[in-house]
Order: structure tokens, then C-alpha cells, then sequence
């Protein structure tokens, strides 16, 4: 199956010379590359959460395979959504979905189904890819989708992805790909978004989302996050490092509702 783009000419150019430029202006170009096992990277438009991104996807080493994690903002699919085959058509170019890992982590989860609905709509992976495909052409991707779930559910998943990527002997970079706070007001929004970012800097996946429901942040992609967390643990993540963070208003000067963006890396 090829996956079509759905938001491009609207988070992000669709034109590939114009993508190119817009990706060369958000990607710092200076700086030491460290190798990592997660990161969380907003998906908003690039106008918004851009800077954010890039400033993350700039400090990291990229692997050959990024699984990324997305949450679903469409409803459609199964609620632990894969695909282990197919192609997603980029204006950058085709990215290959590297079958034998997703079919091994398939396998190694209950909870995931192989889907396609929950995929074909949701931008929170495409976003990501272009940022990829500048850095690293050659990239192949795990996607998943994945819905609200209890903690237990989250850390399956995850560990499950760790037990994959070991039994087949692979190193690969594992993105959550997430906005934080929606639609407060700065003060508010920043306030909230510093409980859930402490509580990823300490690696604490589950403490994470006993915040998300303890005082309402409205992360969208806190399961995708839980999810990278729990995998990076267990394949011995020891710490974790804030790289950036802004928020809409500081594109539009319009801080009295804004959505917060958070770029993190773990290590």
C-alpha cells in the first residue's frame, strides 16, 4: 500500500524545493550530534512548532529504521494501530516501512493490530518525516497509532518494542510525536507543560501520566510518549535533556490561548 501526504501545503510545503528550504532554516546546521533512544517532537505546522523540532532532530544521531509513535486525532482505525508493509509517498520522496521489525514487534505485542485506517488521515507521524528525510534519505519507519489506554497497557507496548529491536539486533531512534498543552493561557500553558516535561526528564513514564490525569494537561500524544519512555528504559536509557520550548504565541503574539511544543531527547 502507499500511504498518500495529507498535510502537506498545510503543515508543512508540499513543494520539495521550497519543503528543502524551509527544513535548511529549521535544522541547525551547527552543534555536536549525540546518539539517542527517544526523543518527543511536536507536530504542529511548521510555522508553530518548527523550530522546536528541528532544534531536537538537530542533536541527534539518526538510525537507518525511526519508529515513531503517534497519537490519533481522527478516531479512525483500531485503537493500537501498525503497519508493517507499504510505502508512505512524501514530497521529499517515497519512506519504506521497515517490515521486519514491525512484523516482529506484531508479534511481540496483544495489543497492537495491524491497520491502515488510523494511518491514512493522521499527520502526527508525516509530520515528522520530512525532518528525516532531509537528515537521513535512506530512512525507513515503524509507524503506530495509538489511543488513550491505562498505564499498563502503554508499558506493554513498550517493552515490548525494547524485547524487538533486541531479539533483531537493531539500534533504532524512537520518536513520540507530540504537542502539549492546548488552547490555555501562557502562563497556564507553561505551568502545566513544566509538570509533564519534569516528569519525562526523569524518565518516569508512569509518574508522566498520572500528571496528565491528576491536572488535565492536555498533551495530545502523552500515550506515544509513555510508550517511548517505557522502550527506552528498558533498553537503559539513563537520562534525558530539554532542548526547546515555545509555545504558539510565540508566533503570533497572542498569548491568552496557546499550544505548547516541547523538543526532548533521551539517552
Amino acid at each position: 500500500m502507499t500511504r498518500q501526504p495529507q498535510a502537506a501545503g498545510q503543515f508543512y510545503p508540499a513543494s520539495p524545493a521550497a519543503l528543502r528550504r524551509e527544513l535548511a532554516r529549521l535544522l541547525q546546521k551547527k552543534g555536536k550530534v549525540e546518539e539517542a533512544l527517544g526523543l518527543v517532537s511536536p507536530h504542529a505546522g511548521y510555522i508553530f512548532s518548527g523550530k522546536v523540532a528541528g532544534a531536537c532532530f538537530s542533536k541527534v544521531k539518526l538510525t537507518k529504521t525511526v519508529v515513531i509513535l503517534g497519537p490519533n486525532h481522527t478516531g479512525l482505525g483500531a485503537p493500537f494501530s501498525i503497519m508493517t508493509s507499504g510505502t508512505w509517498q512524501m514530497p521529499l520522496g517515497n519512506v519504506e516501512v521497515d517490515a521486519p521489525l514491525a512484523k516482529k514487534l506484531l508479534k511481540e505485542s496483544k495489543y497492537l493490530e495491524e491497520d491502515i485506517k488510523a494511518h491514512i488521515s493522521e499527520h502526527s507521524i508525516e509530520v515528522q518525516l520530512p525532518f528525516l528525510q532531509f537528515l537521513l534519505p535512506e530512512v525507513k519507519i515503524v509507524p503506530l497509532i495509538l489511543s488513550s489506554a491505562d498505564f499498563m497497557v502503554y508499558d506493554e507496548i513498550g517493552k515490548a518494542l525494547a524485547k524487538a529491536l533486541k531479539e533483531i539486533g537493531q539500534n533504532c531512534l524512537i520518536v513520540a510525536s507530540s504537542d502539549m498543552t492546548h488552547y490555555e493561557a501562557q502562563q497556564k500553558a507553561k505551568a502545566n507543560d513544566n509538570l509533564a516535561i519534569e516528569a519525562i526528564l526523569n524518565l518516569d513514564a508512569e509518574e508522566l501520566l498520572k500528571r496528565i490525569e491528576r491536572f488535565n494537561i492536555t498533551m495530545c500524544g502523552y500515550g506515544p510518549t509513555v510508550v517511548m519512555l517505557c522502550a527506552a528504559k528498558e533498553l537503559g536509557a539513563k537520562s534525558a535533556r530539554l532542548i526547546k520550548y515555545q509555545t504558539s504565541g510565540d508566533t503570533t503574539g497572542d498569548y491568552s490561548s496557546v499550544v505548547g511544543y516541547a523538543g526532548i531527547t533521551i539517552q
